[in-house]
């Protein structure tokens, strides 16, 4: 019997730059303090994960590069019992982002696709990889996926009796339709937010909307669930009908950060499905792991075990959804 998940697509170094102001062109400001972190959907995702379920085996699967970068991140995996024999070196740079973050303000981004730009379906061995379950993150960041490797990865999946789901990124663009679309009769589960969710339907992504856009993305021929997630609630669509379940309210000054809570709900979900919860139940706790992401700055300091998620959130209410 095959067990675990493997998280595959991007991954990436986030160097982050703290400044003062953001300049005008042509002038300058200095850096106050520069860190790094982890970055994009296989360490979000997959620490996420590991960290919630430490028996879980996670396998991280993607391209870095034969540098710093890639020894960062590598390490990272390692020190969080994820499994790095899928890693794939390259010959580019591992992909990075330089954030540059004012003080209390807004961050800008700066990113360079390296290494994951590389990754396609040859970096992906379903004899090598054995898993229960394959999460193909980042749709429409991926180069290579974009154009047919994504499809193919999935379609091997299916044939090799392994249970898929993906995620996108949001962008402003008419590509959705033209990348995703193709690939939903391969796909188990879709886990997205409600923007994204919006683009591929072409349905406004109000509230009201989430069930028709939610059994709209079903019907391209998602196989058994549709996942969508935004700031005042969770929803679904599968075989078993709509469920809703809202968010919590957050009290004030609790959020440090709210870099990762997309993907920690995405791997809150991914346990949910691998343990074949309830819908209400997967979604209950996915938004229990997005709020222990909210509890630090960084994508995956907040997260915790299981039943450390529920004792944070135990005392908390859910918003009343109309």
């Amino acid at each position: 019997m095959k067990t675990g998940i493997a998280v595959a697509g991007t991954i990436l170094v986030d160097k982050i730059n703290e400044i003062s102001a953001y300049p005008k062109a042509g002038e300058l400001t200095k850096i106050a303090s520069v860190t790094k972190a982890t970055g994009g959907c296989v360490p979000n995702v997959g620490i996420d994960l590991k960290k919630i379920d430490p028996t879980l085996e996670v396998k991280a699967v993607g391209c870095i590069g034969n540098d710093e970068e890639g020894a960062f991140v590598k390490s990272a995996f390692e020190e969080n019992g994820v499994d790095v024999q899928n890693l794939v070196s390259v010959a580019d740079k591992t992909s990075f982002t330089e954030v540059m973050s004012v003080k209390g303000g807004q961050r800008t981004f700066f990113t360079y696709a390296g290494a994951s730009a590389a990754f396609g379906k040859e970096h992906v061995n379903f004899e090598k990889c054995s898993v229960k379950m394959l999460h193909l993150g980042y749709f429409l960041l991926l180069d290579k996926i974009d154009v047919g490797d994504g499809l193919l990865i999935l379609k091997a999946a299916r044939e090799a009796g392994v249970k898929t789901s993906i995620d996108l990124v949001s962008e402003n663009s008419d590509r959705y339709q033209k990348v995703v679309l193709p690939c939903l009769p391969y796909v188990d589960n879709v886990i997205i937010n409600e923007t994204e969710a919006g683009a591929l339907t072409g349905i406004e992504p109000t509230i009201n909307n989430l069930q028709k856009i939610a059994e709209t993305i079903k019907a391209y021929g998602v196989k058994e669930r549709v996942i969508i997630h935004t700031p005042e609630v969770g929803v679904c669509v599968s075989g078993n009908g709509y469920t809703a379940v809202p968010s919590y309210e957050i009290p004030s000054g609790f959020i440090k950060g709210t870099t990762g809570a997309g993907d920690a709900f995405c791997a809150g979900a991914l346990l949910g499905i691998y343990r074949e919860y309830t819908d209400e139940k997967i979604l209950s706790f996915a938004s229990a792991a997005a709020v222990a992401a909210l509890s630090e700055a960084d994508a995956v300091s907040g997260m915790r075990t299981e039943e450390e998620i529920k004792e944070l959130c135990k005392n908390l209410n859910r918003r009343k959804i109309c």
